[in-house]
Parts: structure tokens; C-alpha cells; sequence
């Protein structure tokens, strides 16, 4: 097998990723999420990019997979998927303000953003500083008495 060596590097790189990620972090997302089911709360699910569509994959997990039936049901949107919603607010407000302007529509008191993104705001190219709609609208969750979650890849921001 030629590509033994890189699936074996995969493997350990993501072991060591795993074993690196602090337990008591992953139960606070548990937690958080449990919490905005029980509490009836919406989660927002948001990213650019590849993060986004892992934001939608994670959206679509959670109000479909974890549904029961007689159960009351978990509320998860990615704020990405409405494209002419993306798309006119990019043109009229910014690439910056896309994921704020929809939860100043749909965010309540308890609801929950959930933000994935590669560099975390980390850096910047010809576009400006990468990410800033993801921490605006993690902010406004914060301003506006909801929660928020943040997954950054690489230097995490």
C-alpha cells in the first residue's frame, strides 16, 4: 500500500488532536446544546467557506438525527442557507454584518450561535481580517442574552 504512511500521519494527527481537546470543553457544548432543547431556544449554526458547510451538516444533524418521536424538537438553522438572504445582505451591508442582520431578525433571549471557522479571525488578506462576521455575531449572541460556541481550526484564532 503507497499511501500507508500518509493514512497512518492522518491517524495520528487526529488522535492527537483528540487527546488534546480538554473533556470538560466538550461537556460544555453537551451542555449548552441540551440546554437550548430543553429551554425551547434556537441554535444558530454558522461559518464561511468549507466551515459553512459544516455549519448547514451540523444544522441538519441536529434537527433531524436527534429527533424522537413524542419528544418536543431541537430548533438548529444555518444562517448560510437562505443564499438570496446571503446575498442581499452582502450587497447592501457587508460580507461582515450577513450573520448579525439575520439574528437581529430571529435571535431571542437563551438562543444559542454556534460559529465554525478555520483560522478563528486569525489573519487577513486583500479582503480584510478573515471571519469577522463569525465574532460580530458571536457578539451580538453574548450582547443580547444567549450563549455562544466558537470551533477554530489552526491557530484558533
Amino acid at each position: 500500500m503507497e499511501n500507508g504512511k500518509y493514512i497512518d500521519g492522518f491517524f495520528a494527527d487526529a488522535k492527537g488532536v483528540i487527546d488534546k481537546m480538554p473533556r470538560e470543553d466538550v461537556d460544555r457544548v453537551i451542555e449548552m446544546l441540551f440546554d437550548a432543547w430543553k429551554n425551547g431556544n434556537t441554535v444558530f449554526l454558522i461559518g464561511n467557506g468549507g466551515s459553512a458547510s459544516t455549519a448547514t451538516h451540523m444544522a441538519a444533524d441536529l434537527a433531524k438525527t436527534i429527533a424522537c418521536d413524542g419528544k418536543k424538537r431541537l430548533k438548529a438553522f444555518a444562517l448560510v442557507d437562505n443564499i438570496p438572504m446571503v446575498s442581499a445582505l452582502t450587497n447592501d451591508n457587508g460580507w461582515e454584518n450577513i450573520y448579525v442582520e439575520q439574528l437581529m431578525t430571529y435571535f431571542r433571549p437563551g438562543d444559542l450561535v454556534v460559529a465554525f471557522s478555520v483560522h478563528g479571525g486569525a489573519g487577513k488578506d486583500k479582503a480584510g481580517a478573515w471571519s469577522q462576521n463569525l465574532l460580530k455575531a458571536l457578539q451580538y449572541a453574548k450582547d443580547h442574552s444567549g450563549k455562544a460556541i466558537g470551533f477554530a481550526g489552526f491557530d484558533g484564532g
